[in-house]
């Protein structure tokens, strides 16, 4: 490798992680004491064979502090296992389980579990456009004033989406190794303020692990139905928004919700590969063009720092401190897992590789159904 490709490559990383350190300078956050939520507060859970979560996670839903008008819309997407019976046996008039039909044709199993929620609560006539909607995952755990918070910067900031990323819980090495790059990607490589407002599709970051909408902004983007084919229906729903003339973005959750989003390789291996693809562009092109550049920018200095490179240890270090910069912030683990930035950066190569071949050989299922 020359001397000024190299250089360039540790540019690169350097750019990257200053803009990393910005962003989170920059990252809304909620206040310490929010107010109470005025408005009414309609959660939706889509469950799927949840037993080992729904307990846990409606617990901390009805733990909410300052929501004076909460209501929890369990939808059951033909679960197989104990998880309707578990929430049966919630007694606690807030809550409401609700079967989900088969997904129509056309549709993917979560946006259509979304849609049927939204659509109960409309029914209850909780879909005024002062109302709140709210879609957490089961393997998120809300922490006490964690809605009164992402309301408080809905309403302060007069956004129609917020979406809080969760502290990520992380145990297996694999996990280690690769759940701390989603946050650390969109830190590295979007401007959080200007893509707030803007309406590029490209300008977008979402987790649907918790995401909190105005009924307003919900109806306007046309909800789950606008994105109903999408496997990242959070960043879809996000575009569908904006484009509705909304607003919104990530926003800092690491103080109000957490998430061990899978659990050990083989989830973590199945759950990327049925995204990875689509949040690369959605072409087998984009997807191995993506890995590449990763790799080019914060695996090849790292290589070089080993040789005795003084530029490569430069590009590693860079990595090293964006990753440490986002973790912080989202709460991630530090030491001594930012030092295998370069290992983590193939890790999710091989992730991506894996979802691409798998898309286009039209392998990839999840949760029992093809996708």
């Amino acid at each position: 490798m020359s001397g000024r490709l190299l250089r360039g490559l540790a540019g690169l990383s350097v750019a990257g992680a200053a803009h990393a350190a910005l962003n989170m300078a920059l990252l809304r956050r909620t206040p310490a004491s929010p107010p109470p939520v005025r408005q009414p507060v309609t959660v939706v859970l889509p469950v799927r064979n949840e037993e080992v979560h729904v307990r846990g996670c409606l617990r901390a839903l009805l733990d909410q502090e300052g929501v004076r008008d909460l209501r929890v819309i369990v939808v059951d997407d033909d679960s197989t296992d104990a998880t309707a019976a578990l929430v049966r046996a919630v007694d606690d008039p807030r809550v409401r389980l609700v079967p989900a039909d088969p997904p129509p044709l056309g549709w993917l199993g979560k946006p259509a579990a979304c849609a049927a929620g939204a659509a109960v609560a409309e029914a209850e006539g909780r879909y005024g456009d002062d109302a709140l909607l709210v879609f957490v995952d089961a393997d998120v755990r809300l922490f006490p004033d964690a809605l009164a918070g992402a309301a408080a910067v809905l309403s302060t900031h007069r956004l129609d989406l917020v979406s809080p990323w969760p502290r990520p819980l992380a145990e297996s090495l694999p996990e280690r190794l690769v759940q701390p790059l989603v946050a650390w990607l969109w830190a590295t490589t979007l401007p959080v303020r200007l893509a707030e407002g803007s309406r590029r599709p490209s300008l977008s970051a979402a987790n649907g692990q918790f995401l909190m909408v105005t009924a307003s902004g919900y109806r306007r983007a046309g909800g789950h139905a606008a994105v109903r084919g999408e496997v990242l229906e959070d960043i879809a729903l996000l575009r569908a928004v904006k484009r509705a003339g909304g607003k919104g973005g990530p926003i800092d959750g690491s103080q109000l919700a957490s998430c061990r989003m899978y659990d050990g390789w083989p989830a973590l291996r199945d759950g990327y590969g049925k995204s990875l693809w689509a949040a690369a562009g959605g072409s087998p092109v984009a997807g191995l063009t993506a890995a590449a550049v990763l790799t080019a920018v914060w695996v090849l200095p790292a290589v070089a720092a080993l040789r005795g490179s003084p530029a490569g240890a430069v590009g590693y270090a860079a990595g090293v401190a964006g990753r440490v910069a986002v973790g912080a912030r989202t709460g991630s683990r530090l030491w001594p897992d930012v030092l295998a930035h370069p290992l983590s950066v193939l890790a999710l190569d091989v992730l991506m590789v894996r979802s691409v071949i798998g898309h286009r050989r039209g392998t990839l299922a999840w949760r029992g159904r093809h996708l």
